[in-house]
């Protein structure tokens, strides 16, 4: 059940083959492609619920899910090891960046680099919900681009390193949400596999992932896309109720069949007692032949 045809984890294993590497990558794109830093700059990890909501979606996510389901291989603890080997720079990364952010946000408008952020994460919703679509859209490195270049502004550059700690602290958390997102995913591999659909999982996600920008462009949506990344998880997980209804049904036909048994036995006991008792009631209409005692001649000597 857990085969995938996600089209970003299946480019990227054309790209770069092998299970650490491929999740590195998967996992860092958004530090690389600069989808984190524009999520930053646009307030999307100003309180801790946001940073929760950016570390499911942009680090944790369907791709991550098809990488360490569909095409890691190993026990659950190698599994482990190799999620804990890509996340500790990722953290570090994210932190870096959040650091950082205050230096880059004071040459950018920030109204403008929000709205291209909110198209960069709309251009990735729609590539994981198809690869069809995402061949029509551009990348998000050159939204990105686009973006820096529209929103450039110089007259207030200063060079300001980590002057907001919160900020930091929330970068770091959305990444550690991401990392502990795929631990788990990597630990229950062996269950999930069996029991997740992770297609299903894969439109929820490009669902919740359409539904983040509208909420950064202040529309009142709130924390619907961590709501609408929670329900698909909920329905992406297919566990064998059915077989166990059919059991019980079976189960439930065994004494019923018995108890018909005993009902048709009881009457046909009653329907022979009927009978008997019918026969005994006859009433005695003559002399049973053997005992008749009439002398007539000629009569055989046995009647």
């Amino acid at each position: 059940m857990s085969t995938s045809q996600h089209p970003v984890a299946l480019r990227l294993e054309r790209i770069v083959g092998g299970d650490a590497r491929l999740l590195a990558l998967v996992m860092m794109l958004p530090l690389i492609d600069g989808v984190f830093p524009a999520l930053i700059l646009a307030g999307a990890l100003n309180d801790p619920l946001g940073a929760v909501q950016v570390g499911l979606l942009i680090f944790g996510g369907s791709a991550t899910v098809a990488v360490i389901l569909a095409e890691m291989t190993g026990t659950p603890r190698e599994q482990a090891a190799i999620v804990l080997l890509v996340g500790v720079p990722l953290i570090l990364l994210a932190a870096v960046q959040a650091a950082l952010a205050p230096a880059i946000g004071s040459v950018l408008d920030n109204i403008i680099i929000t709205r291209f952020a909110a198209l960069v994460i709309l251009a990735i919703a729609a590539k994981t919900a198809s690869a069809t679509i995402g061949e029509y859209l551009p990348n998000p490195v050159v939204i990105i681009g686009l973006g820096l270049v529209a929103s450039f502004d110089p007259t207030g550059a200063t060079v300001v390193v980590m002057d907001d700690p919160a900020l930091v602290a929330n970068a770091v958390l959305a990444a550690a949400i991401g990392v502990g997102f795929a631990l788990v995913i990597a630990l229950g591999g062996p269950y999930l596999r069996e029991y997740m659909d992770i297609d299903r999982f894969r439109f929820g996600s490009a669902v919740a992932l359409g539904l983040l920008p509208l909420s950064m462009l202040g529309m009142a949506f709130g924390q619907a896309p961590l709501a609408a990344l929670l329900v698909a998880g909920v329905f992406a997980i297919d566990l064998p109720l059915d077989r166990d209804s059919s059991d019980a049904a079976d189960d439930g036909d065994t004494p019923a069949s018995g108890m018909g048994a005993v009902t048709d036995g009881g009457g046909a006991e009653s329907e022979s007692d009927d009978v008997d008792d019918s026969v005994d009631d006859e009433p005695d209409t003559g002399p049973y032949p053997g005992d008749d005692s009439t002398d007539t001649e000629g009569r055989a000597p046995w009647l």
